[in-house]
Formats: structure tokens, C-alpha cells, sequence
């Protein structure tokens, strides 16, 4: 120290996120903390009109058509599950991102980050798994990279993908288009991924397996979207579950959310195993299910169009948007009391997607 003033620059040095100094689990959950950890660290640095929405991906512009853009990274363990494996989780996350902003997705990006000792064979299966999952959502591989690092400074592979596809004219899916008065649909039953991983970690065994619900859902945004245009959000919600995702849309369009729920599709076998863990099932990753928000005139089309198609045969009306409580999830339980549907501050599940 010469005793002379020092200049801070406080976009370098910013506030520290809660009581935290070093990045936890927890950051990374899709709950609080991931969202802290963004708004405070970097949206500051970055902040810019296509980013600030927050949206799954980008749109912007691009020679007389509108253009989505989405990136993702994969950290799952186990690497193969019942339903799925990292491989067609990576092809089928980005192509969801870019279908929740109302896109067709039309090509991808692939970046492995592959660990020594990891066996060819397995890699081999990942690869094969992604060529079936792009195959069967109609996008293309068209660039990428690989590298490896030393072994234990990874878990035998970590994978990025990044996507774009086109926006239709007339289609806006925006985060801060929910209104008062819209209705909200899921199309399926829910925490089915999350414990399917969990199932596997810790040795369940039910009396009819429980399989990821991993898909691509592009078709099923193009069905919806061929009865109206005029849906206001989509989401999938896989880190932090419903409840984050619906927090997180409450927050960006100063809403209130309000649901049911008796009409909450969980299957048996779902509700035991959260019973049997501990866990809230609002809070556990989804990866083959959607939300739609749109208005009450348009709720019947929607829900008859996901109904037909075969991701969506137990879809269901769940809530509505409220003027109340704006930034707030309540919900109507089943014995008739309300409570607040917080957005998950710790880490339920790591490294689930």
C-alpha cells in the first residue's frame, strides 16, 4: 500500500450474491441462486435488448426473416438412464429452447468436453444417440468441436449445443406477455425426468420403471400453433421444475400465478418416489413437457390440438394469470388452503440435465 486512492471498478468487483464466495451446487439449480448468480454477475456485463428478456433463446432480425437462437450445456450423471441419455438430452434440450420461442429449429452447434479413461464405446453410444435424436426431430448437426481434458477434471463428458431456427411472422412468445386473465396449460404429467435420474442414483425399484420423459418438443409447439398464433409464453420447465419456470414468468411479465392442485397431472409412481425422497414434486426437472400461456378464448383449441398429438394425451389446464400477488405462485391445495409456490433456493437435484 502506497497510500494514494485506489479506483474500484465495480463492474469487475461486484457485490457478493447473498453470504456466498465461492459458486455451489446450488448455482447452478435453475432456482434463486442461478438466478442471482446471472442478474448480479452477468446481465451487468452484458446486458443488451435481446438478452434482457430472458427468454429459452435470441430473436432478432436477419434479413426479412426472424431468427431464434438458443445455447445449452449438459453436466448429467448418470450418462445413460432409463428414457434417455446425455446424447439425446443435448439434441433435444436446444431444440426445445428454440421451439418455446415459437421456432422451427433447423440447425445445431455440438461441443464435447470429453475426460481420460472415458470409454470409446461409450462415447460411440452418446454420438449414435444424438444422429437418432436429431434425426427424429428434423434438425442438423453442422459444426463443432472436442476437446479432453485430464482425467477427474471432468465426468467422463460434458456437452454444449447451440441451435437456430426460424420464427413464423405473426408468432410473439414472450416471457412478459402473460396477462391477467390467461389461462395456463401443461402437457403432461410432471417430475418424471428428475426422478428418473434420482431413481437410479439411489437404487429404487418400482413396480413399473420410471423412464425419463426426454423428447423433442417442436412438434408438438407446431401443433399448437397451427390453431393460434396468438400463444403468449411458452417454457419448458426443466431446472427447478414448475415452480421456477412459472416464478420466473410471473416475475418477467409482473403477474401474478395462481394453481390447482387437484389438476396437477402426477403420476402414481412419481408421487411415491417424491414421498419416499422428500421431494416436492413442482421442483423436479422436466424434459419432455411444456407450458403454454395464452388467453382464455384460445384455451380449448390448445388444449384439444396438444391432446391430439402423442406427447400431450394427459395435458391439462392448471392455473390462470392474476393481477394479484404480481411476481407471486400461489396455489389452491387439494384441502382448500393456499400457499406461496417459492422458487427453489437450494439444490434438489444436481447435475440432472
Amino acid at each position: 500500500m502506497n497510500g494514494e486512492p485506489r479506483t474500484v471498478n465495480l463492474a469487475a468487483c461486484p457485490l457478493p450474491l447473498s453470504d456466498y464466495h465461492e459458486i455451489v451446487l446450488a448455482h447452478g439449480s435453475g432456482g434463486k441462486l442461478s438466478q442471482e448468480l446471472f442478474r448480479k454477475i452477468v446481465l451487468p456485463q452484458f446486458h443488451n435488448a435481446l438478452l434482457n428478456p430472458l427468454h429459452d433463446g435470441a430473436i432478432f432480425p436477419l434479413n426479412g426473416s426472424r431468427i431464434a437462437f438458443s445455447t445449452d450445456s449438459f453436466v448429467i450423471t448418470p450418462i445413460f438412464f432409463p428414457g434417455g441419455d446425455i446424447g439425446k438430452l443435448a439434441i433435444y434440450g436446444t431444440v426445445n429452447d428454440l421451439a418455446m420461442c415459437g421456432a422451427r429449429p433447423l440447425y445445431l452447434s455440438v461441443s464435447f468436453i470429453l475426460e481420460e479413461g472415458m470409454a470409446i464405446q461409450d462415447f460411440h453410444r452418446v454420438v449414435s444417440s444424438m444422429r437418432e435424436a436429431a434425426a427424429e426431430a428434423g434438425v442438423t448437426l453442422v459444426t463443432g468441436d472436442t476437446k479432453v481434458v485430464d482425467r477427474g477434471k471432468a465426468d467422463k463428458i460434458f456437452i454444449n449445443t447451440s441451435g437456430l431456427g426460424l420464427v413464423s411472422p405473426g408468432v410473439n412468445i414472450d416471457p412478459a406477455r402473460a396477462q391477467p386473465g390467461d389461462r395456463i396449460i401443461v402437457s403432461g404429467p410432471i417430475a418424471v425426468h428428475g426422478i428418473a435420474i434420482m431413481s437410479v442414483r439411489e437404487g429404487l425399484e418400482f413396480e413399473t420403471e420410471i423412464a425419463s420423459d426426454t423428447a423433442p418438443l417442436n412438434g408438438l409447439v407446431e401443433a399448437i400453433l397451427s390453431v393460434t398464433n396468438d400463444v403468449h409464453v411458452l417454457r419448458d420447465p426443466t431446472r427447478g421444475g414448475l415452480s421456477s419456470a412459472l416464478n420466473e414468468i410471473a416475475q418477467n411479465a409482473g403477474v401474478g400465478v395462481h394453481l390447482h392442485e387437484a389438476r396437477i397431472p402426477i403420476s402414481e409412481d412419481v408421487k411415491g418416489a417424491c414421498e419416499i425422497l422428500g421431494l416436492d414434486p413442482l421442483y423436479v426437472a422436466n424434459e419432455g413437457k411444456l407450458l403454454v400461456i395464452a388467453s382464455a378464448v384460445d384455451t380449448d383449441r390448445i388444449l384439444s390440438a396438444i391432446r391430439a398429438h402423442e406427447l400431450g394425451r394427459s395435458a391439462a389446464v392448471i392455473g390462470e394469470i392474476t393481477p394479484d400477488h404480481p411476481g407471486i405462485v400461489t396455489m389452491k391445495t387439494r384441502v382448500g388452503g393456499t400457499r406461496v409456490v417459492d422458487m427453489l433456493s437450494g439444490e434438489q437435484l444436481p447435475r440432472i440435465c
